[in-house]
């Protein structure tokens, strides 16, 4: 029986099947403690999706792009070229291209409900970013469904983020494998792992949208409204994190011990502080006023289905 100490300090000499059981339980931890690499991307598509299937699919696309860099991961670990990690912090970075990837698919959902920012007309065009877009009503302007195919970027971009499960599956998990071609399983398992909690979660946050039975169309604008802000405003404050760990490596370790000795759980610090302020003040916080303003609009009007969205119901 695998306990948890087992777990999280595996032994040398374990069999091919213990390695990648360890693997898939370190996974669900993972994806279920609250980690700034894919709570508040797992969030912001589900509830943009805002339906509970969906958002299953939401945390399934993030997982899919996740769990490809995982195995990649876990083949560096084995030829020992993962080696880069413990040199360099890369943190910082991460942060700072995950952060620009939340931002630009955030203006792309929005469509000129945000603060306008210089650099904002090389994303839509200046049809879009014109003096006249940032004084467009609220129910006269049009949102874009969120894209899962970015969710799947995401996952792949935010796989190169590097925490304490990373460690354990890159350096004491993969050089144990029986040869090269094992290598990439560790790194599959902890993804799949990792999958299956992302998409209970994508189904719990989609469902917020509907405790309070509002028709699709309150649903639909309510969770491109929500999911929008989150990654806009995530995004920039992700970026902005990313730079200050360059400029003050230090601060990326900086924590206040918990006393729970699970990773993700065992310390509130930088990563803690993004999942908050991203999923608990700027994702929650655009719900719960998305709720508010459905109060002083015909949201038929505002998020109008494309014609993707319309092939997709045909289909279904």
């Amino acid at each position: 029986m695998i306990d948890l100490s087992t777990l999280l300090n595996p032994p040398q000499g374990l069999t091919l099947s213990m390695i990648l059981g360890i693997s898939f339980i370190l996974g669900l931890f993972h994806g279920a403690t609250p980690d700034e690499h894919t709570w508040p991307i797992t969030f912001s598509y589900s509830v943009g999706s805002y339906s509970t299937r969906k958002g299953m699919k939401a945390g399934f696309m993030f997982s899919l792009g996740f769990t490809a860099q995982r195995a990649i991961l876990t083949t560096l670990g084995f030829l020992g070229l993962a080696a880069i990690y413990k040199e360099f912090n890369l943190d910082g970075p991460v942060y700072i291209v995950v952060g620009a990837v939340m931002f630009i698919a955030g203006s792309y959902v929005l469509r000129g409900r945000y603060i306008h920012l210089p650099f904002d007309s090389l994303l839509h065009g200046k049809s879009h970013h014109t003096e006249s877009a940032e004084r467009i009503p609220l129910h006269e302007a049009h949102m874009q469904g969120v894209s899962l195919r970015m969710a799947t970027m995401h996952g792949l971009i935010a796989g190169f983020g590097f925490g304490a499960y990373a460690t354990i599956i890159t350096f004491i998990l993969a050089p144990q494998v029986p040869g090269l071609i094992y290598a990439p399983l560790p790194g599959l398992f902890f993804g799949l792992g990792t999958m299956v909690m992302q998409v209970i979660f994508g189904a719990v946050f989609a469902s917020f949208a509907r405790i309070k039975k509002l028709t699709e169309s309150d649903l639909c604008f309510l969770g491109r409204y929500t999911a929008g802000r989150t990654l806009y405003y995530g995004g920039l404050l992700f970026s902005l994190v990313g730079i200050f760990i360059i400029l003050v490596p230090t601060l990326d370790s900086l924590a206040i011990p918990t006393g729970i000795a699970i990773p993700n759980l065992d310390a509130v610090g930088v990563a803690t502080a993004l999942v908050l302020a991203v999923v608990g003040v700027i994702g929650i916080g655009s719900l719960v006023k998305g709720v508010g303003t459905l109060k002083s609009i015909d949201s038929g009007e505002y998020c109008k289905p494309g014609p993707s969205h319309k092939a997709a119901q045909m289909k279904e």
